[in-house]
């Protein structure tokens, strides 16, 4: 029976056991389906190495590298040893527990495209190496989802520009920072050494705002905010936004299962949702929340909905008032005519009730004032 180890985004049904070096015996190796292509893997998730000795010896033919579910808190320079591994397209070292990564650790790994370290407990002491990714010359993708730990320092951005800067991904396309608490980005320039990249993922994080520059990013195309911190965007904000589609290119963005508030500048964020060359991903899903503790107002508002309601609010106002009015006129005109049409029946019927209270309302006065003179 074939064996299939369980790993991230496939299954490798046709990988033969043992044809592997001995030094790496606990893995598997051979050619599979990947990515939609077939292609040499070595495939060492769940192996229990706690140090990387044994990735010296790949074969020379390997294309796609899982070494994922170990415990190897630091990755040593020369990873893969002295020898050239050019066939290398795919690194994956998720969830290794990886702490430190040194200086010229991926060595003569230039063809490599995409690089995942997702799920690492990366300390900012890396920014002692900012040439993390210097190796690196055709890198296309770069997952950095969940790597570091849940300590990073305010100026955890400027230790990444440092790293991007000093790497020299000029080719890389799509950048994923998701889950890694990263509340502000107080160094604008952030991305832009990063002058291809297309796609860039930072949903899951404590961001309030957009801090960082996108203007000179010219192949932007996707940035993700999903389930952040955001509870408004100001102009400025919205403007850098605009900037891209406005020369041309095509901008999506996610903002969904952001807590945007009712209350601030929200008139302008339903302006700018209206008018937009953004394409604004789920807008109609977006929502506003009221305060709790105004309970004559709802909860939550779609902002989609209500982008829709906004634009014809005034001409919609100004029908409902004529039509209001032009049903008021026809009813008031009925009840003229029903009362003229029946003035004799009217009279007949009304005339003893407003006689016999004239008499009566005459006899109470007249009571009212003898009373009062009696009190005198």
């Amino acid at each position: 029976m074939a064996k299939c180890p369980i790993i991230l985004l496939l299954c490798l049904p046709t990988i033969t056991f043992g044809l592997c070096p001995d030094a790496l015996a606990k893995c598997y190796c051979g050619e599979a389906e990947y990515l939609f292509k077939k292609q040499y893997i070595v495939n060492c998730t769940n192996t229990g190495f706690n140090n990387t000795i044994p990735l010296q010896k790949l074969p020379d033919n390997v294309e796609v590298l899982i070494f994922t579910g170990n415990n190897v808190p630091e990755l040593p320079i020369n990873l893969f040893g002295n020898s050239s591994n050019n066939n290398l397209k795919i690194i994956d070292m998720s969830n290794n527990k990886i702490k430190i990564i040194h200086g010229k650790a991926y060595h003569k790994v230039v063809n490599v495209e995409r690089l995942i370290l997702n799920h690492n407990e990366l300390t900012t002491d890396a920014s002692h190496h900012p040439r993390l990714f210097s190796n690196f010359q055709n890198l296309l993708e770069l997952h950095l989802t969940d790597a570091f730990d849940d300590n990073s320092p305010e100026n955890f951005a400027s230790l990444l520009h440092n790293i991007f800067l000093e790497s020299d991904l000029i080719k890389l396309r799509k950048l994923h920072l998701e889950q890694n608490e990263i509340r502000s980005i107080k160094d604008h320039m952030l991305f832009c050494s990063l002058q291809n990249l297309m796609d860039l993922h930072l949903g899951d994080n404590k961001l309030e705002h957009i801090k960082f520059k996108i203007n000179c990013l010219r192949h932007l195309r996707f940035i993700d905010l999903e389930r952040n911190s955001i509870v408004y965007l100001n102009k400025d904000e919205l403007s850098e936004l605009d900037v891209l589609p406005h020369r041309g290119q095509n901008l999506t963005i996610d903002l969904s299962e952001n807590p945007f508030s009712c209350g601030y500048q929200i008139e302008e964020f339903f302006s700018w949702l209206n008018t937009t060359l953004v394409n604004v991903r789920n807008k109609n899903k977006l929502k506003c929340k009221h305060d709790p503790k105004n309970s004559d107002e709802p909860l939550f508002l779609n902002l989609g909905q209500s982008c829709h309601l906004k634009q014809s609010v005034t001409t919609n106002t100004q029908e409902s008032s004529s039509t209001v009015t032009f049903l008021s006129l026809i009813i008031v005109a009925i009840t003229l005519l029903l009362i003229y049409t029946n003035r004799e029946v009217i009279k007949n019927k009304l005339l003893p009730v407003v006689l016999s209270l004239s008499q009566k309302v005459h006899y109470t006065t007249i009571g009212k004032n003898e009373a009062h003179e009696m009190d005198v």
